[in-house]
């Protein structure tokens, strides 16, 4: 993997713990009862830490390109970053760069609905991200290895949460049921998206399908849901191609460092 693709997929990894991250704040104060609150609120506060220290390692490889590596993945950087005269930040990526520029899963980036949606969403990509990061522990790039090794205890935790919640929802009342149902049917198609290879990811996220599939068929059993057979998936956000829901979400998350650029406490 060149320089530039190893740049990329940290900064792919980075958007991803973002977005999710900032889709579960929203719970904050909204949850419905306080340690589900917590809880919540919590992993939200994992996500984000998981992407800055993605970020940080981010601006440390392009701070260290040469100029030809780093023409190579302009189209990624926050225009406005160019006119403060100093090294990328962590900051940087994370609150000036546009919508186009951000390669996070589209699961990650739609509303954060109804609580079954969100806590449905967070079990597919907990499943996802903690077989990823299971791999990505004997990544030859010692940062990214250390990255994975520290976030896989914390995304463990997050599975077991949001299968429980899986569980208890779909195997609870008939509302509870009809509201986890209805959150697949509008989830499912967003999941595909998971293991579709891009030309910088270092792990080959195809082959992680079936502990994924496995995962979720067997929490599904318990929750007494089927998983659709609609296998059609919806894609794009690994290359910039996203959702209308992006641009929304990073004009609330953005507007303190955009209406005050390079402002620091």
């Amino acid at each position: 993997m060149s320089t530039n693709q190893l740049f990329l997929y940290t900064l792919h990894l980075a958007d991803n713990a973002l977005i999710i991250g900032q889709r579960n704040s929203e719970w904050t104060g909204h949850g419905p009862i306080l340690e589900q609150d917590i809880a919540i609120t919590n992993i939200a506060l994992d996500h984000l830490g998981q992407a800055r220290n993605f970020y940080q390692y981010a601006a440390t490889l392009y701070n260290d390109f040469s100029e030809a590596d780093k023409q190579a993945v302009d189209k990624y950087l926050p225009r406005i970053w160019k006119t403060f005269n100093r090294e990328l930040q962590e900051d940087d990526l994370a609150f000036l760069r546009d919508e186009h520029q951000y390669l996070n899963l589209l699961i990650t980036e739609l509303p954060k609905g109804d609580w079954g949606f969100s806590v449905l969403r967070q079990f597919f990509f907990s499943a996802f991200q903690f077989y990823h990061y299971q791999k990505l522990q004997q990544s030859s790039d010692v940062q990214l290895a250390a990255i994975a090794e520290k976030s896989i205890k914390e995304t463990a935790y997050h599975l077991r949460w949001s299968g429980e919640w899986v569980i208890r929802l779909g195997d609870g009342t008939g509302v509870s049921a009809q509201r986890i149902k209805k959150a697949l049917e509008g989830l499912w198609m967003f999941t595909g998206e998971m293991f579709v290879a891009t030309a910088y990811e270092e792990i080959n996220v195809a082959s992680l399908k079936d502990a994924w599939l496995q995962k979720v068929q067997a929490v599904f059993g318990e929750a007494l849901l089927e998983l659709p057979k609609n296998a059609w998936a919806q894609s794009g956000g690994k290359e910039g191609k996203h959702t209308e829901h992006l641009g929304f979400l990073l004009a609330e998350m953005q507007y303190l460092q955009r209406t005050y650029p390079n402002a620091i406490w």
